[in-house]
């Protein structure tokens, strides 16, 4: 990942955040912590894909969207597309 993209996902890290911890109903989260671990469970896992693919205008395909466990590694997906 570029320096762009890395500066990208930091930005859009709180917004990523901000999705997972309503949606999940969490009291809060950090950037690597696994929200599934937190409490967000698989019927959550769609509208928080959902919610995120509308904020930041992007498509993140199911199998990518499976491997990011943390708010850093899905903030760092999106920042990846909208780099791409």
């Amino acid at each position: 990942m570029s320096a762009e993209a890395d500066d990208l996902a930091n930005n859009i890290l709180p917004g990523v955040i901000e999705v997972i911890v309503k949606t999940g109903n969490l009291g809060g989260l950090t950037a690597n912590q696994d929200f599934y671990d937190a409490g967000v469970t698989s019927v959550m896992a769609l509208p928080i894909l959902l919610d995120i693919e509308d904020r930041y205008e992007v498509s993140i395909p199911d199998g990518i969207f499976v491997t990011a466990r943390t708010p850093q590694a899905l903030a760092k997906i999106v920042a990846g597309l909208r780099e791409g």
